[in-house]
């Protein structure tokens, strides 16, 4: 019989998992299991979990010894800060934490809680990838549909690669958390460009042209926009431009077909899914995955479930009671 912190192999137990609601859907557990495999982490294990950001709280405080990370996602990446002993500079200036390491505690409790954000290099690599030039694509202006957290890590990643003054396309940039106010932590002059309807969205769009433009919202929010955009672009109108639409699900979006019938290059968000897992699993693990592993992993689960295959089944990670 294994004893506590150890697997029936006696290797040390290791725990990570995706947190969020709803994270049914969540791909990360495939990504994040195969790294590990090929890494050959005994002992390691990667869950799911349905966590609201009523019941987080308690969750954190049930984190022992054996967790070495979360990943974290709607509604929680903005919810979590609080809730942290350290916030890495890049989190707390985007103000989005999507990925929490656990660090060594006394016997077996929890050290300190670190919150990272990952989003930020998954926008880049998989913008970078699509653009088709790594490391020497420079585009000078940028759009960014949505104002809440990703929207804020895109901000981050157009800064990164250059963008001097990204347009801000967003029904809402008020509130708590919003894209507008990270802007302005991180020095980076944005343009609000309302979108009260799917003419006003697509017509910023249209009159902005930009090199890139990444979108951040839900899926299906942007589905109005893309068949006005559908209607007056021509084959090669966006030729030289790339999208990134962060939903993976379902695949092509309706704004991604519009924007590769254009003549524009497409990053699905399942590219920045899985270049934001390596940075995880680096900062988890220490090591570096085989990232054409995890890719062919990724391609395959979406392609079963593309094909009508049942969404896999992860068992619950930790009791949430009555959180």
């Amino acid at each position: 019989m294994a004893i506590v912190g150890e697997d029936v192999t006696g290797a040390p137990r290791r725990r990570a998992a995706v947190l969020g609601h709803p994270v049914r859907h969540s791909l990360s557990p495939v990504l994040h299991r195969t790294a590990y495999a090929g890494l050959e982490l005994d002992g390691w294990e990667y869950g799911l979990q349905e966590v609201t950001a009523e019941q987080l709280p308690a969750v954190l405080a049930q984190l022992d010894a054996t967790w070495a990370g979360l990943s974290l996602t709607m509604p929680l990446k903005q919810a979590v800060i609080p809730l942290l002993d350290v916030v890495d500079p890049l989190a707390e200036v985007t103000g989005a934490v999507n990925t929490l390491v656990v660090q060594p505690g006394r016997d077996d409790s929890a050290g300190p809680l670190v919150g990272f954000n990952t989003d930020v290099a998954g926008i880049v690599a998989a913008l970078r990838e699509a653009a088709g030039d790594p490391d020497g694509w420079a585009p000078r202006t940028a759009a960014v549909l949505g104002a809440r957290a990703t929207a804020s890590s895109a901000l981050a990643a157009l800064g990164e690669l250059g963008v001097p003054a990204p347009e801000l396309i967003a029904r809402r940039i008020g509130g708590p958390g919003s894209a507008v106010a990270a802007a302005h932590r991180m020095g980076i002059e944005v343009r609000h460009r309302p979108w009260p309807d799917a003419q006003a969205g697509a017509g910023a769009l249209l009159e902005a042209r930009p090199d890139v433009v990444v979108s951040t919202v839900p899926a299906g929010a942007a589905d109005a926009v893309a068949g006005v955009l559908a209607e007056r672009l021509g084959p090669q109108d966006l030729a030289g431009s790339v999208l990134l639409d962060v939903v993976y699900a379902p695949w092509p979006t309706p704004l991604a077909q519009a924007w590769q019938g254009a003549g524009g290059a497409i990053a699905p968000g399942w590219l920045m899914l899985l270049h934001q897992a390596v940075a995880q699993v680096r900062l988890f693990t220490g090591r570096m995955p085989d990232v054409p592993t995890m890719r062919r992993a990724l391609e395959a689960e979406m392609g079963r479930r593309a094909a009508g295959g049942s969404i896999p089944e992860y068992p619950a990670v930790l009791p949430l009671g009555d959180a």
